[in-house]
């Protein structure tokens, strides 16, 4: 059996901040791999700014390094919206054998109540929330919360630093940078 996380998001574009979660929480939950799964349509979003291929492009780039990190096309194929849900009623029917962690921001922990079907996917995973400060809640019953260290990158800092043409060296890993400098990506000016 092995242990699994799954780190779902749009990674638009994916930065170190989701490759230094990653690596924290394989290593607190001792787990195997650690699975990035883009999403197509995030249910609590807008819609991306690339497309859904370019994104798991950039995030196969991204981890391309960590041989226990994978990504996945399973919700870009089945398209539509992308439920934590049908993600992983499909994953467990695939995967029987294997256990199952869903990698959430600690503000995700917050709202889990209003997720889509959460009864029925609290009884296919364990949820493992990355504890970040403004988060009302410390520990919960239904989430194993684990400390990394704070991190302050998001993609949508990433994109405006791209259209002002300032650098955003380190904040991405640098095969990401080189993909959306050769694909024109987030109206790159350099």
């Amino acid at each position: 059996m092995k242990r699994i996380g799954i780190f779902g998001g749009t990674f638009d574009p994916p930065h170190q901040g989701h490759l230094i979660i990653a690596e924290q929480v394989c290593e607190a939950m001792k787990l195997d791999e650690i699975w990035f799964i883009p999403s197509y349509l995030p249910p609590h979003k807008q819609k991306a700014a690339v497309s859904s291929d370019e994104r798991l492009e950039m995030v196969t780039k991204a981890i391309q390094e960590n041989k226990r990190f994978h990504s996945l096309d399973l919700e870009l194929i089945r398209q539509g919206k992308s439920y934590t849900f049908d993600t992983m009623e499909q994953l467990t029917e695939d995967y029987p054998d294997d256990k199952f962690y869903f990698i959430i921001g600690g503000d995700m922990v917050d709202s889990l109540q209003d997720w889509y079907r959460i009864e029925e996917l609290k009884n296919l995973i364990t949820f493992v929330g990355v504890r970040r400060e403004g988060s009302k809640r410390d520990t919960t019953k239904d989430v194993v919360m684990i400390d990394v260290p704070r991190i302050d990158i998001s993609s949508t800092l990433i994109r405006e630093r791209l259209k002002k043409g300032f650098t955003v060296r380190y904040l991405i890993p640098e095969a990401v940078h080189h993909f959306i400098k050769e694909n024109s990506l987030y109206a790159l000016k350099s």
